[in-house]
């Protein structure tokens, strides 16, 4: 019998979000507690099963989806590596969770997870092909084809954020070099002006012109990046997700001229570039969406 919930879990570095969710994706019950420090894997797993025991105290759900901040393997069971959490190399987390609870449980990156909220409740519901980006302290990443979520032969395809943008730019916590990383997430911005991305925003919405003019040339480098991805993806919408979205309205202008200066149009035709609409949620809610998924595979 399937059960009419699911528990969605969102692992961050600081802060593990949780959500009781139904099958029409509204929450009943939402919960965060703190990333314990240091997050090795066993004290993770020792906090999401406090938490879960929280926030499902009588046991309507069926099955558990987890959003890590890493890659997964292929078959959703591994996370292969989290380059932000201590000793999380190959973690089992899906075994462990199913053996501490006993409920099917599904995990991947966190970008594909805001990908597939976004395609199930937020602006992406929309198109069967699209890309979401999400701009934080890191750059993730989710594809969407033909309304599903693609990860590649490995599980490890749709580091958006990784592409290299710049061969002699600085190194990435990847491994690369020059990534598009290192050029427009959070860290980046703070590491180019000493601000906040936040702080620019607001300097931005005052008419400030020093800031009106980071936010041009912001726009330029994501563009750039964006460019590749619409040559070999051509997606119907780009959606831009993460803290430095809210100063969307700055950037997006030089984006667009810069996809339309970088693409040929039959690549380009009809795209979009909308900003994400589930906010800090998302994680949490594409893990609910996977845990649906892996409901009706166990049912």
């Amino acid at each position: 019998m399937i059960k009419s919930e699911v528990i969605g879990i969102d692992l961050g570095g600081t802060a593990i979000k949780l959500g009781r969710f139904r099958k029409d994706g509204s929450c009943l019950h939402s919960l965060t507690v703190p990333t314990p420090q240091p997050a090795t894997p066993r004290s993770v797993l020792d906090v999401m099963v406090e938490a879960l025991a929280q926030i499902d105290p009588h046991h309507q759900a069926g099955a558990i989806g987890v959003g890590t901040p890493g890659p997964a393997d292929a078959a959703g069971r591994i996370a292969k590596l989290a380059i932000n959490l201590p000793d999380w190399r190959d973690v089992p987390l899906a075994d462990w969770l199913e053996e501490k609870t006993h409920l099917p449980t599904v995990i991947a990156n966190d970008g594909n997870c805001a990908g597939l909220a976004e395609a199930w409740l937020g602006v992406g519901l929309r198109f069967g092909n699209f890309i979401l980006l999400t701009l934080g302290t890191g750059v993730g990443g989710a594809i969407i084809l033909d309304g599903k979520l693609f990860t590649g032969r490995t599980g490890a395809a749709g580091e958006l954020g990784l592409i290299t943008l710049n061969p002699d730019g600085p190194i990435c916590n990847s491994g690369n070099q020059g990534s598009l990383e290192q050029y427009v997430s959070a860290r980046a911005i703070r590491r180019r002006t000493g601000l906040e991305a936040e702080e620019l925003g607001k300097r931005a919405k005052a008419g400030d012109s020093q800031a009106l003019e980071f936010w041009e040339s912001y726009g330029r480098l994501l563009g750039a990046g964006l460019a590749s991805h619409v040559y070999v993806l051509t997606p119907e919408a780009i959606i831009i997700g993460g803290g430095v979205s809210a100063s969307a309205e700055f950037f997006f202008p030089a984006v667009l001229a810069e996809i339309s200066r970088r693409v040929l149009p039959p690549s380009r035709a009809g795209l979009q570039l909308l900003r994400a609409k589930l906010g800090n949620q998302a994680g949490m809610v594409g893990a609910a969406k996977l845990a649906w998924q892996r409901v009706y595979e166990y049912s």
